[in-house]
């Protein structure tokens, strides 16, 4: 059973103890689409001010809509189109401040402010992205997303093919 958990007030422990709960969670378990919707969990629960946490997938040259919590969402996102599409296509990790000023923005939720999508690279082949949308302004910060990066290349192990 999945114990609730005290984390720390420091950001960077904070992720710590994220990123050792999520191998914990997904250790033993090679079903991808089982350990991609427990972390969509793990973290929609470990997240604060967030209203959509998910994964978007590379397939055919496309990003195709994975495991998420949230609202429904779109399904297919050209790379290098959207948020996603600019992570996918940069392998840049993207903290948009206000999604509204994003050039070609792709609004799925219209209470979404602000958005952080991080690229998931296994070797050097594009896996997807990992999306998470908040209601709030400015909510995600460059030090979150690199904190968030440590965390995607923990828990690789566990989603890759």
């Amino acid at each position: 059973m999945f114990e609730p958990v005290t984390y720390s007030k420091n950001m960077e422990d904070k992720y710590e103890q994220l990123s050792q709960q999520g191998e914990a969670l997904l250790s033993g378990e090679t079903d991808q689409i089982a350990n991609l919707s427990n972390v969509t969990a793990l973290l929609n629960q470990f997240l604060d001010r967030v209203n959509w946490v998910g994964f978007y997938l590379y397939k055919e040259g496309e990003l195709v809509l994975g495991p998420f919590q949230g609202l429904p969402a779109c399904i297919r996102i050209p790379i290098g189109k959207g948020v996603c599409g600019t992570a996918a296509e940069t392998g840049n990790t993207q903290v948009v401040e206000n999604v509204h000023e994003f050039p070609g923005h792709i609004a799925c939720d219209a209470q979404s402010q602000s958005e952080i999508v991080v690229p998931i690279m296994i070797g050097n082949e594009l896996f997807g992205v990992l999306d998470i949308d908040s209601p709030d302004l400015g909510r995600f910060s460059e030090e979150e997303g690199a904190l968030l990066e440590k965390f995607v290349n923990r828990i690789t192990p566990f989603i890759g093919e």
